[in-house]
């Protein structure tokens, strides 16, 4: 009679709460962890991303897109009304919680998750947290309270929780535009969707099926196969081998060994998976390697799920039990509002951890910085405008460069990457080098030298970068010039836009020690990179020099990048070091001392990097990162030089302090190399 009440009251209460939503016509569910409910289960074009806002209106027949400007909004939250746009036109993350997401479970039950949102959600977001369940009211109080808990011992607590909002009203209730992107825009990647794991037996009635959270891709090979049904077969603790799981999946028990000695004795006892079930009352968990475990790979897939009394009850009796995996597609979880109020898509979550959400917020940051510098006075030459790259031949364009442009000081490459379509689902896979070459006189050797270089993102299109190249002004000898941008000619299609940014140096973004006094007027070819093996350096040999007389400042300008992966990781993840002697003696070093850290390109998404793509994004790589502009390296070398006679430089890199020495499969070296006169 009791639960009958309290069930009574609950209903009461929600109705009451969506009754007082109707006056604002414009305006996540885990349980405790002591009651966890387990059974309820292209991106902006150039013109889009960084300028004005879009100019396209909302159509309730196409739905709303991103690029896209938000309506204005009101949504009750537990502390009030949360009333969009802001009046400090602050970006905004919203994120709409189900109980039905074993990922979301764990995002919401992990302290270092709820820790990275309340340490690193940036100082101008706010976020806005929903649920998509009708459970909404009890999600936003459990939400809530799990966030105080954390920010109570944080130096950012109390200034943090005011930028966050937890509504009680379901997303379906919303009377608002939000539902629309969530359900329009859908989710079905990874840690995306409603991942399952789907339990049958000949003695049940209906299959049981269950929200998993699949383990970590860092130390596993294996996929689930969706298209077949596995035997499930009790493998106790996972924390020794067992041959009675050979052929099956391991059902095995949380604690007592690490996620990753169960899934390796369970590889090596021949079962075909394994999913380790919680401790009674616990949350799922984020099964992933730690540290040297992580250079092991298992072979086998692995996922955590709920302890299911039936599956246990059913398996302790001799009675067979089936398996199968499915992801059934939901609406999206996450999406953003950028400072100028238009709507983007917030990536792909490799892990459950908010600082997937800051990181977004992070980019929302570096693209209002950019748009400051765009406004910075220059003389901008158009040489591709959303131009379609792909094939042997790339984006191509000739242009006519400003009148008496050698007397400018700055040239700055202001250059985007996007994709065929406005969501990140048409973008291209994998990651690519992309080159800038420019002609302007076909017989001279500089003819076709590359004047800038990126790395495209991996399934996401929303990069925009400015790259200083003024010490390679002198390429731009001719009022008229070719450029060509390219990558590897099978790469799906991207779709570039390029301006020429001229200036003078007191205008300049990047004003570098006195070079403003100064100007670039000859350049001197150095050294390429090439394969790099046991004979790399024996390929380059000193160079001889003299400095003309009417010159006040020399630099080592290098673009140089590491990629491909021998044994030891060279050159995209192993720390490699770049050394240009001068004179024998002056020993100019760059060192890609954060290449193959966990967090070394994550890092740098307040430098432009396009947070949240696909595959190992986050890892540190030797001298570039994903979605990325390749910064030149710049050192005076001017008191180094015998400035009336004779000079020589040498370069020469090495791997762990030596020439490198792979037994199979060797990297290779991008890099082009000047020597720039200033007068």
């Amino acid at each position: 009679m009791q639960k009958a009440y309290l069930n009574f009251v609950v209903i009461v209460c929600l109705l009451s709460v969506l009754f007082q939503t109707q006056a604002y016509s414009s305006p996540k569910q885990l349980r405790r962890s002591h009651n966890l409910d387990k059974d309820r289960c292209d991106v902006p074009l150039f013109s889009q991303t960084i300028n004005l806002k879009s100019q396209r209106k909302h159509n309730d027949n196409t739905g709303f897109e991103p690029g896209d400007n938000a309506a204005p909004f009101e949504i009750k939250t537990l502390d009030g009304v949360f009333t969009y746009p802001l009046q400090n036109n602050w970006s905004v993350i919203i994120h709409a919680f189900t109980n039905k997401s074993a990922f979301l479970e764990c995002l919401w039950s992990s302290g270092a998750s709820l820790t990275d949102l309340v340490e690193y959600l940036p100082d101008n977001t706010h976020a806005l947290f929903l649920s998509l369940d009708d459970s909404a009211a009890k999600d936003a109080l459990w939400m809530r309270e799990q966030v105080y808990h954390v920010a109570s011992g944080s130096r950012r607590g109390k200034e943090v929780l005011s930028r966050l909002h937890f509504s009680p009203i379901p997303v379906f209730a919303l009377g608002t535009w939000i539902p629309k992107v969530l359900y329009s825009w859908g989710c079905t990647g990874h840690n995306c969707g409603l991942a399952q794991a789907v339990f049958t037996c000949t003695e049940w009635d209906m299959p049981l099926i269950v929200k998993r959270l699949d383990a970590r891709y860092d130390w596993l090979n294996g996929r689930w196969d969706q298209a077949k049904t596995y035997r499930l077969q009790d493998g106790g603790n996972g924390c020794a081998p067992t041959s009675s799981v050979a052929g099956a999946v391991a059902w095995v028990a949380e604690g007592e060994c690490s996620f990753f000695t169960k899934v390796k004795n369970m590889a090596a006892s021949k079962a075909v998976g394994v999913l380790v079930y919680t401790s009674a009352g616990q949350p799922i968990k984020d099964m992933n390697c730690i540290g040297e475990e992580c250079y092991t790979g298992l072979g086998i897939p692995a996922a955590m799920v709920h302890l299911e009394y039936l599956v246990v009850r059913t398996l302790w009796a001799g009675i067979v039990v089936s398996v199968s995996f499915q992801t059934t597609p939901s609406p999206n979880f996450f999406f953003g509002i950028d400072h100028q109020g238009v709507l983007s898509e917030t990536g792909w979550f490799l892990y459950p951890t908010f600082r997937f959400l800051s990181w977004q917020a992070q980019w929302f940051d570096y693209q209002e910085v950019l748009r400051g510098r765009l406004q910075r006075p220059a003389t901008v030459v158009p040489v591709f405008d959303r131009v379609q790259m792909q094939g042997d031949k790339g984006a191509q364009a000739t242009v006519d460069l400003p009148t008496g442009g050698m007397d400018y000081d700055v040239l700055e490459l202001d250059a985007s990457l996007s994709c065929p379509g406005r969501r990140d689902e048409t973008c291209a896979h994998w990651d690519h080098t992309v080159q800038l070459f420019v002609c302007c006189n076909q017989f001279s050797p500089y003819c076709n030298t590359e004047l800038g270089r990126w790395i495209t993102a991996f399934r996401r299109g929303i990069g925009r970068w400015i790259t200083d190249v003024s010490p390679l002004l002198p390429l731009l000898s001719n009022g008229r010039c070719a450029f060509t941008m390219k990558t590897v000619p099978w790469a799906m299609p991207w779709v570039v836009s390029l301006n020429l940014r001229f200036s003078h140096s007191n205008q300049s973004v990047k004003e570098v020690d006195d070079v403003q006094s100064l100007q670039p007027y000859k350049l001197t070819s150095l050294f390429g990179g090439g394969t790099f093996d046991k004979n790399y350096n024996s390929r380059f040999q000193p160079l001889k020099f003299t400095v003309p007389a009417s010159t006040k400042k020399v630099e080592l300008y290098a673009v140089i990048t590491g990629h491909g992966s021998d044994e030891y990781g060279c050159g995209e993840f192993c720390v490699t070091s770049h050394h240009f002697l001068v004179n024998g003696v002056a020993n100019n070093t760059r060192v890609f001392d954060t290449a193959g850290t966990a967090l070394g390109c994550a890092l740098r998404v307040a430098e432009g990097a396009v947070p949240n793509e696909h595959g190992t994004w986050l890892y540190g790589r030797g001298g570039w990162c994903d979605g990325l502009q390749v910064d030149p390296w710049r050192v005076d070398i001017t008191r180094q030089l015998n400035l009336t006679g004779s000079n020589s430089i040498l370069y020469f890199g090495l791997y762990d302090g030596m020439d490198p020495n792979p037994a199979s499969n060797p990297g290779y070296i991008v890099m082009s190399s000047f020597l720039v006169f200033y007068k």
